[in-house]
């Protein structure tokens, strides 16, 4: 394995530090704190309309929560069909940009 191939995490290393390390992202603790921050904030919004007696902005700010959590969710669906590719592996599409050809 080189310097830059990504490590799987091990169990004595803090879940902070491998946060921003190549392939975090699909970590599962990092995904199921990412789907408890959204569960809290929509918490927090849907105590907001009772605490404003149904203020429109506050729906608004739940759909948007909604759909960020939304996209959020798919592509990480996308993120994981995706094949890990190594450094120094070739991706088996030799052929060259149409904008290369060009020149």
């Amino acid at each position: 394995m080189s310097e830059l191939a990504p490590s799987p995490p091990s169990k004595d290393v803090p879940f902070v530090s491998t946060i921003l390390q190549p392939g975090s992202s699909l970590h599962p603790t990092f995904l199921l704190f990412v789907d408890g921050a959204f569960t809290v904030l929509l918490v927090v919004f849907l105590i907001l309309i009772f605490l404003t007696s149904g203020n429109p902005h506050i729906f608004a700010l739940i759909a948007i929560e909604l759909c960020l959590w939304a996209s959020v969710k798919w592509f990480v669906n996308e993120l994981k069909k995706v094949p890990i590719i190594e450094k120094g592996e070739k991706r088996g599409d030799d052929k060259e940009p149409e904008s290369k050809k060009m020149l």
